[in-house]
């Protein structure tokens, strides 16, 4: 017969139970936070196509062409605030509200829309269009894996920082060497970098909801989540974009 009275018998059906609804809760969670990184970053990205659109519309007479020609202060603002909006960001995302993250996302991601612009006055429109349908495949597919695999990337991100800085580094030397040849290397690198940097920063992201569920900070880890892996994707796009496009 069994023994009603014994807490062991029913413990652990409701304990199952608990733990069932408790996985789903998270799961369902996860999937919500998720989903509003990849709509902000997606959002992103077309708000910047857009303004890079408008701000390029007309090639010569453009008020791109007008701006970049002239080589002013202008040309510098344009360049360096996106850079400058990452940085305060990053460094500053504890002391900033959400709101106030979701503006400077939005801001940095129309000042990207005119520093993009030369891409437009520069390269034909159907090597632009390719390169971003193929940065666009190959970011759905890494960031795929980076949120499936149960591969610990942390380690090959560690890597991917470092031959991102030699990049950077390599960028700023041929600056001055202007080298077709390593123009090509950095191209390359670049396009597997950020390709590695896709699905690490993707697990990363996902990982990081079991610290913030909850919490308050949930609204600031979608935002800077989101920038994380638009500047992935854009980037993975340029370094395309150099190796296949055909200028005008």
């Amino acid at each position: 017969m069994a023994n009603w009275s014994d807490p062991q018998t029913t413990a652990a059906p409701f304990a199952t139970a608990a733990g069932t609804r408790a996985d789903a809760a998270y799961d369902a969670g996860l999937r919500s936070y998720m989903l509003s990184i990849y709509n902000y970053m997606a959002s992103g990205v077309l708000l910047s196509g857009i303004v890079a659109l408008l701000f390029s519309w007309g090639g010569e007479t453009s008020v791109a062409y007008s701006v970049f020609t002239s080589g002013g202060p202008l040309v510098w603002l344009i360049i360096l605030s996106p850079l400058a909006i990452v940085f305060a960001m990053s460094f500053g995302q504890n002391k900033f509200s959400t709101g106030t993250l979701q503006v400077m996302f939005w801001a940095f991601t129309v000042l990207m829309g005119l520093s993009l612009s030369t891409l437009l006055l520069r390269y034909t429109g159907t090597s632009v269009a390719q390169a971003f349908f193929a940065a666009a495949a190959g970011f759905v597919g890494l960031s795929l894996y980076g949120y499936t695999t149960k591969k610990d990337l942390s380690g090959f991100g560690s890597f991917l920082i470092v031959g991102l800085i030699g990049i950077i580094v390599a960028s700023i030397i041929n600056i001055f060497t202007q080298s077709s040849v390593l123009s090509l290397i950095i191209s390359i690198a670049g396009v597997l970098i950020f390709a590695g940097l896709t699905a690490y920063d993707t697990q990363r992201i996902k990982s990081m909801y079991q610290y913030v569920a909850g919490t308050d900070m949930v609204g600031k880890a979608v935002i800077m989540g989101a920038l994380n892996l638009y500047l992935d994707f854009i980037n993975m796009f340029q370094f395309i974009l150099s190796l296949i496009g055909s200028r005008d």
